[in-house]
């Protein structure tokens, strides 16, 4: 991917290279750097560090970058990065709003706006929520294979919340690959009765599903269609909050 630019342009996009790319040929064939050009920003992130001669005459991301990622990481707080696109989710559609994570077999609200509705959600931060009859929880299930979903399952079971609950696992899968397919899921009163949700996936920088977004509303405010017409809105803010914690391209666009 030819890219011009200062020298800091350049030494970045070796530095992003060296993670998949350990030849000079290739790197410079990567990002559109001369191969001289390369090599002589790969001898300076070896001196800092950040690269290292693999002994095979070839580089490969230096400790230095492990150091400071984990310095980063100390102070990343998904919600706070998530907190923009949230906002602005619910100041467009005025229902409440949700960001949950997934945790083990389930996932856990991380963060709540409550809607400008004359009722409130019974949900709350720190609260965990299934992940087969919810539309946060389905959206996280629907981008793990086929074979974690089952295991899960067999962990935890299905339980019937409501009548609409799903609770065979090979209906699960077949209304999962639907959902991969549209890009968000729809909780249609099947978590608590009278309750809707429309959820999307939030991908994390490794590009694998981290949690889920979502808007709620009673089955007396919002009918499944009116729900559905929201969907691009959610799908949009997640694919923002994804970006914000530097999920890359391929997995948003998915």
């Amino acid at each position: 991917m030819a890219r011009e630019g200062s020298s800091i342009d350049k030494a970045l996009t070796v530095l992003e290279a060296i993670a998949e790319h350990h030849r000079v040929t290739d790197i410079a064939a990567e990002t559109g750097v001369s191969k001289s050009t390369v090599h002589r920003i790969l001898q300076s992130l070896v001196e800092w560090g950040f690269a290292r001669t693999d002994g095979n005459g070839g580089y490969e991301p230096g400790p230095r970058i492990l150091t400071l990622a984990g310095r980063v990481m100390n102070r990343f707080d998904p919600a706070r990065q998530a907190a923009g696109a949230l906002s602005a989710l619910h100041e467009r559609i005025g229902y409440t709003t949700h960001f949950a994570i997934r945790s083990g077999d389930e996932a856990v609200y991380v963060s709540k706006l409550e809607g400008r509705r004359p009722y409130q959600m019974p949900s709350r931060v720190g609260m965990s929520l299934r992940l087969h009859c919810t539309a946060i929880g389905k959206a996280v299930l629907a981008w793990l294979p086929a074979d974690e979903v089952r295991a899960i399952c067999a962990r935890t079971g299905l339980p019937r919340m409501t009548p609409g609950t799903l609770t065979e696992v090979d209906a699960l899968l077949a209304h999962l690959a639907e959902v991969r397919s549209r890009g968000y899921a729809l909780d249609d009163e099947e978590n608590h009765p009278e309750i809707l949700c429309v959820g999307a996936p939030v991908f994390d920088h490794t590009g694998q599903v981290l949690g889920g977004i979502s808007i709620s509303a009673l089955a007396m405010d919002m009918d499944r269609e009116g729900l559905e017409r929201l969907a691009p809105e959610v799908v949009a803010a997640a694919r923002e909050v994804s970006l914000a914690l530097g999920a890359p391209l391929s997995a948003v666009r998915g």
